[in-house]
């Protein structure tokens, strides 16, 4: 195969992803609305996505998911999935698309705090000064995050909802390295969005919903849930993983953009440098991985 071409198609593939991830907050604002709760939008972007996993592993013909891998995925399924998910639709809530997005983006603290202290793997030295940028970017945001025009220093359930989606997201690093280095990503996700379902499911609230919250409810699950993880896996097949890394942070970008389109939200001066912090350091750690230090053995 022709390699540029291969690697063209594998930034469109992840520029796609991006996109599709970006939406979340605001198909799951739309979903939202006529006083349906995150809990159940959260449920039915688990079990709908399930779905569609299920139905893709089924017609790919992927080998089921191994035994032993099993009570990881439930592990993921609960913490990925369900507090996931509800966390960042409450973080939507409670302080708009935009800010949600940007405290999505803790994650790669909460990786290195997990790697440090569950794999004994703690950060290098070229590291510490991006996860010190993006630290100090999400407490500027957090600091900048009380209501436009009002006199509230900061939006404390919005940050704590914001920042908890960025802790679960986390397990998809710490705990999803080895499932999908094992399993078929497809029967992987199949079994941790069905398991974060039946988590979600007590708390959700069946009642008949609106043509309108159904939409947004399939959209949700089809296009930026199954669509993007299958967009994802075809980028990463292409691209190598930093580069994938970089491309990927265009996630809160998107967000924040369509969310001023959309709605008009925009973060405060202090906010949208905080907002730089993070993603700037996202990148600076997403290209020191690219430049492998020469201190590092490798086999």
């Amino acid at each position: 195969m022709n390699p540029g071409r291969e690697h063209r198609a594998g930034v469109g593939f992840m520029v796609l992803a991006a996109v599709q991830w970006g939406l979340i907050g605001i198909a799951g604002h739309v979903a939202m609305t006529e006083a349906v709760a995150p809990t159940t939008v959260a449920f039915w972007r688990a079990a709908l996505g399930a779905l569609w996993f299920a139905l893709h592993a089924w017609v790919s013909r992927s080998r089921p998911l191994r035994a032993e891998d099993r009570g990881r995925a439930v592990g993921l399924g609960i913490g990925g999935v369900a507090i996931m998910y509800l966390a960042y639709l409450s973080a939507v809530r409670a302080g708009g698309v935009d800010l949600a997005s940007i405290l999505l983006y803790s994650a790669p603290l909460w990786v290195a705090l997990g790697g440090w202290l569950g794999w004994g793997e703690p950060p290098q030295r070229r590291e510490l000064f991006p996860l010190g940028l993006t630290l100090i970017g999400v407490a500027t945001v957090a600091l900048a995050s009380g209501d436009r025009g009002a006199d509230i220093p900061f939006n404390g359930p919005a940050l704590g909802w914001g920042l908890l989606s960025g802790m679960t997201y986390a397990l998809y690093y710490l705990m999803g390295r080895p499932l999908f280095a094992h399993n078929a990503p497809s029967r992987v996700l199949a079994w941790a969005l069905a398991v974060g379902a039946l988590a979600l499911a007590p708390f959700a609230d069946f009642r008949i919903l609106s043509p309108r919250v159904w939409m947004a409810l399939g959209f949700l699950s089809a296009f930026c849930t199954f669509g993007a993880y299958l967009a994802y896996a075809h980028g990463v097949q292409r691209l190598p993983p930093s580069r994938a890394a970089t491309i990927a942070t265009l996630e809160p970008v998107v967000a924040l953009g369509v969310a001023y389109w959309v709605w008009g939200e925009l973060l405060t001066p202090f906010g949208l440098l905080g907002a730089l912090m993070v993603v700037g350091g996202i990148l600076w750690l997403a290209r020191l991985t690219a430049k492998p230090h020469p201190d590092e053995v490798h086999p």
